[in-house]
């Protein structure tokens, strides 16, 4: 199997390491110039295998993955990080198709952007993405104050910030990336409501292009997971016309 291609000088310690997965040559070549000018650390891969080996070899802060690739597709690429990796995953795709979008956020894709793009914009959602997860976990740590290192807990559900993971009663819950940080969103604001603007602008991203019903299929799929009854939920209750509200 290929390896990823990578570069040994690494611009600094505190730089972002994005993986950038594209198999058309002039593409890749464009976008990693343009990366590494604004500081991040990158790595490569021209298919899909060499992706997810890639992935789990660098554990890098962000993926930027295109959707048509050889050997394995876009979305299986991110189904098998997934299962592995917490990591922001920006998808690229040549097809402006609704449904590609729809299997790509259910595969657990954070964000979309469709070609032709420009750089400016890329490079818009990327902070976007880093930041976001850079902001929950800081927000995260303050709500926690000394403790901020300890896990929370909820009853039987406890939230492990240094771990990342979430457990309920004992059991590691299969959390995707954009659940587990919804849950420490809900948390960090338990027995407040929250619209679904607010969610989408602090767990998605300003930038986001998916509406409201992205919030509401995440929070289905994470009652599935944290409640008893889940058609009956009592940890994330709907506030009709509104939103959401954490209440334990």
């Amino acid at each position: 199997m290929p390896q990823a291609k990578t570069h040994a000088a690494r611009p600094t310690k505190q730089a972002a390491r994005i993986l950038l997965v594209e198999d058309d040559l002039v593409l890749r070549e464009t976008l990693e110039y343009n990366l590494r000018k604004q500081g991040y650390e990158v790595h490569t891969a021209a298919d899909g295998h060499t992706a997810v080996a890639s992935a789990l070899r660098q554990a890098p802060d962000l993926i930027v993955l295109d959707v048509m690739l050889p050997g394995i597709d876009g979305f299986e690429v991110c189904r098998a990080v997934r299962q592995e990796l917490n990591v922001p995953i920006l998808m690229l795709t040549a097809r402006d198709d609704e449904v590609d979008k729809v299997v790509g956020l259910e595969m657990g894709a954070d964000d979309y952007l469709t070609k032709p793009f420009s750089m400016r914009e890329l490079l818009a959602r990327i902070k976007a993405q880093l930041r976001r997860v850079r902001l929950l976990r800081e927000e995260f740590a303050q709500e926690a104050g000394p403790d901020a290192s300890k896990p929370a807990r909820f009853g039987d559900l406890v939230i492990d910030p240094e771990r990342h993971e979430v457990r309920r009663d004992g059991a590691l819950l299969p959390l995707k990336p954009q659940e587990y940080d919804l849950l420490c969103y809900l948390a960090e604001h338990r027995g407040k409501t929250l619209t679904r603007d607010q969610i989408l602008t602090e767990v998605w991203g300003w930038d986001f292009c998916g509406g409201s019903r992205t919030v509401d299929v995440h929070v289905r799929w994470l009652r599935e997971k944290i409640e008893a009854t889940p058609g009956d939920p009592t940890r994330i209750v709907t506030v009709r016309g509104t939103g959401y509200r954490f209440e334990g």
